[in-house]
């Protein structure tokens, strides 16, 4: 029976993919094999000695500590792409509600003085033309980064006739075949910033993208850019946008991270972290965390995992030897010697690595004595081993 901690609310379509007769899922829960979770904060929290796996029903993992997950031999999964069409979806939104003027808009009528139906008429025509904006097509949107949200902004946004230019040096092969063809690549974030009227971010937090659109950047841009932020907070540096709103060089900023100086700011449209929030997204995450989950679990499969490689490997054999070690020289030599005094036969096996790790997945031909799985524990450098 494997142990499932949930640590924030997990769409129950997700959880419905752990077979109630092999899982036991609780909000609290002792000795877990594996946490599920959203945005719940784990950095303080004692990682019990039993967890091997952690999913996060969503794309961004800043709440995890990584590092330490590592060290301890323990698979960090996400759900990149799941919630990309709810992202999608808010982003044209914020376009059309920036350049339109539509929030604008929308308070001048809810706070217009109380008068009669046609006097109000008469102050909306006379008051529109305060709030007249501009259209998409012929416009320049500028992605940075073009993952599975960033190719739909990019595609929905060509499909609406706008001029679609994107930066992304580490795009997948995946990602490229699905990117229309006529998106064009610019050479670096400054070249896509002199070209865009628009400019979105879909990239995850870290040290180097951390003010990743600053004043220099804002200066490159054309007159009247609008800037739409629905990645992360820290990636846009709030007070060069206020400040390039102020001097008319920003047209308008949108994004899902408030704050107080920003949500009472002229030309600022916040929204309360809306990027993921739909019932489908929702759904999607859990499902695709769920299944990783699982097939880890059942059979030492990774896909989409943050700090371990992908590895698949279709089960064959008595019996499955799964290894999580540092990813230094001799290692799986190391692991196929152990077994060879144990005669033990190896009937295939696959072993990757990704920066300070490396995880290798054996079938062997007969049941494997407790004595040679302890003596691979004992391995320097070893730091996981489940027998499946």
């Amino acid at each position: 029976m494997h142990k499932i901690l949930t640590l924030n609310n997990i769409s129950p379509v997700g959880l419905e993919r752990l077979p109630r007769q092999n899982y036991e899922i609780a909000s609290e829960i002792q000795n877990p094999d594996a946490i599920l979770l959203r945005s719940f904060k784990m950095h303080d929290m004692e990682i019990p000695a039993t967890l091997k796996a952690v999913g996060r029903a969503g794309a961004g993992v800043n709440n995890i500590p990584i590092d330490r997950m590592s060290k301890a031999g323990i698979v960090v999964f996400n759900a990149p792409g799941a919630n990309a069409n709810a992202v999608k979806e808010l982003v044209i939104a914020g376009m059309l509600l920036a350049c339109r003027s539509i929030c604008q808009g929308w308070h001048y009528t809810v706070n217009a003085a109380e008068q009669t139906d046609d006097e109000l008429a008469k102050a909306v025509e006379a008051g529109k033309k305060k709030y007249a904006g501009f259209e998409l097509p012929g416009r320049t949107l500028g992605v940075v980064g073009l993952g599975a949200i960033g190719v739909k902004v990019a595609n929905a946004a060509r499909a609406l006739g706008m001029r679609v230019v994107g930066f992304d040096p580490q795009i997948t092969v995946q990602s490229a075949w699905r990117l229309s063809a006529d998106i064009e690549q610019a050479v670096s974030i400054d070249d896509l910033c002199s070209r865009a009227d628009f400019i979105t971010f879909h990239v995850p937090f870290t040290e180097g993208t951390k003010n990743l659109l600053n004043a220099e950047r804002l200066a490159l841009m054309p007159n009247n850019a609008v800037i739409l932020n629905f990645a992360r907070n820290g990636i846009v540096d709030d007070d060069a946008v206020l400040k390039g709103i102020e001097s008319g060089k920003i047209y308008a900023y949108v994004t899902d991270f408030p704050t107080n100086r920003l949500r009472k700011a002229e030309r600022v449209i916040t929204l309360p972290h809306l990027g993921a929030s739909t019932a489908e997204a929702e759904d999607n995450c859990a499902v695709m965390v769920a299944d990783q989950v699982r097939d880890y679990l059942e059979n030492g499969n990774v896909l989409n995992s943050v700090n371990f490689p992908t590895v698949h490997l279709p089960r064959a054999g008595a019996q499955r030897l799964a290894v999580v070690n540092e990813n230094r020289p001799d290692m799986v030599s190391q692991i196929s010697h152990v077994l060879g005094g144990g005669n033990v036969n190896i009937l295939h096996m696959v072993n990757e690595s990704k920066g300070e790790l490396a995880y290798t997945l054996l079938d062997v031909d007969s049941k494997l004595d407790a004595k040679v799985v302890e003596q691979v524990k004992a391995i320097k450098g070893v730091l996981a081993v489940r027998v499946l």
